[in-house]
């Protein structure tokens, strides 16, 4: 049987070339981009989080939290909710169909605190229903949107609030911080979203582009919503599905790093499989029902975001193209190691290794100010890239063939997702 290279001939040295320094050149992307926001955004006074500047005005905003099945958080989240030192909110739980106690947790807070209005819908009617919903019984301008395990910072809404005063701005994503870190899953994930999430946005806003708003962290224009139609149920993933939508109307939507949310996340693999899988499914079905729109002139714009999206899932099919090949051919081949790059050896592996590392490095340096004792997780960070590019891979190659053959209109409902073993008790 003739070995795959020699079949493809030049052409399997441009999927190895593809392979390996497409991942670099996004890294120093975004290095580059990193750098540009800290300087033109971050780089000035009251950049520590619990320093908001005064206002003279603090308009009224919502604090919508969809639930389902959140009885072991959602009674933190809350109570974290009624110590935001924005003076002029309200707090909109909406119970989604849940089968555990968090409608009667939830009644029970409410009872205590004014500021929190409850809805209950009797079905499982997904995320976006029930955002559309409190949406909808609200008198606020400005709503934000969080997940029912989170707990938001102090000043968060002082932070978010100040970029509305732009009459062209739609949506602020916030910066999540994991803060469930006990095992090897939790420490890694710490890097992810400082080093991918985190310096990714900051790359995307130096543009003016933002591929989706946090959906555990964002703040919207209610006006810009009713102008786009809401959130769309049938979506995977609401937050990808809204932060298109917006732009692709004109709206601007914007980054703010000191909006921070503690968040939790899967510290199983199951778990996290289960969740970047969503992820991906969710970034696919968008790029695939929007190419009619987006192939107009008048959203050029959004171009760039494609083109990006559309070669990462490239890679991930060409990257496990060889992994595959490179399994087969140690057992049928079994030649030397060193004869086919593909497991980053030699020095286009060290030159993958050396530029991940300035990147978490980086990542973590503009992150510090507001995540004490982010740098004492560098170790465990810098094994990320390896896990990350499996994943990102494997649930790239799976999602998109369901995607696919998914029923477009099938609604998009919850499961009850892995929030990780054990939290950070000083969050």
């Amino acid at each position: 049987m003739t070995p795959l290279p020699v079949l493809l001939g030049d052409f399997w040295s441009a999927i190895l070339a593809y392979v390996f320094f497409y991942p670099v050149l996004m890294s120093v992307v975004w290095m580059i981009g990193g750098i540009a926001f800290y300087l033109r955004f971050e780089r000035r006074p009251h950049r520590i989080v619990d320093q908001p500047p005064p206002r003279d005005d603090y308009p009224l905003i919502a604090v919508l939290v969809p639930c389902y099945n959140e009885e072991a958080n959602v009674e933190e989240t809350v109570e974290a909710l009624m110590e935001l030192r924005y003076p002029n909110y309200e707090v909109i739980a909406i119970n989604d169909g849940s089968t555990d106690r968090t409608g009667e947790l939830l009644n029970a807070l409410a009872a205590r605190f004014a500021k929190l209005r409850v809805i209950h819908q009797l079905a499982n009617q997904g995320k976006a229903v029930g955002l559309n919903t409190a949406a909808l019984l609200t008198a606020a301008e400005i709503l934000v949107g969080i997940d029912g395990d989170a707990r938001l910072d102090p000043c968060a809404l002082n932070w978010l609030v100040r970029h509305f005063d732009e009459p062209d701005v739609a949506a602020v994503t916030g910066n999540p911080r994991v803060r469930n870190r006990s095992t090897l899953l939790g420490r890694l994930q710490v890097g992810e979203f400082s080093s991918i999430v985190g310096l990714i946005k900051r790359a995307q806003r130096s543009v003016g582009l933002i591929f989706t708003v946090a959906g555990v962290i964002a703040a919207f224009r209610r006006s810009a919503l009713h102008e786009v139609g809401y959130w769309s149920p049938e979506k995977l993933t609401e937050d990808v599905d809204i932060s298109w939508k917006l732009q692709m109307a004109g709206w601007e939507v914007r980054f703010e790093p000191r909006a921070l949310c503690w968040i939790l996340m899967p510290e199983t693999l199951r778990g996290l499989w289960k969740q970047r899988l969503r992820w991906s499914m969710g970034g696919t079905q968008v790029l695939l029902d929007y190419t009619p729109q987006l192939l107009s002139p008048k959203n050029a714009a959004m171009w760039p975001l494609c083109v990006e999206y559309g070669m990462s899932i490239m890679w991930a099919y060409l990257f496990a193209l060889l992994a595959t090949y490179r399994v087969i051919d140690l057992l049928v081949y079994r030649i030397d190691l060193q004869s086919a790059p593909i497991l980053l050896l030699g020095w286009a592996g060290l030159l993958i290794a050396t530029t991940c590392l300035l990147q978490i490095m980086l990542s973590l340096v503009l992150d510090r100010p507001y995540d004490r004792g982010l740098l004492k997780n560098y170790f465990w960070m810098i094994w990320y890239p390896i896990i990350y590019w499996a994943i990102t891979a494997a649930t790239s190659v799976v999602a998109v063939p369901k995607i696919l053959f998914r029923d477009g209109e099938k609604r998009a409902r919850w499961t009850s997702p892995d929030r990780g073993i054990k939290p950070d008790a000083s969050r």
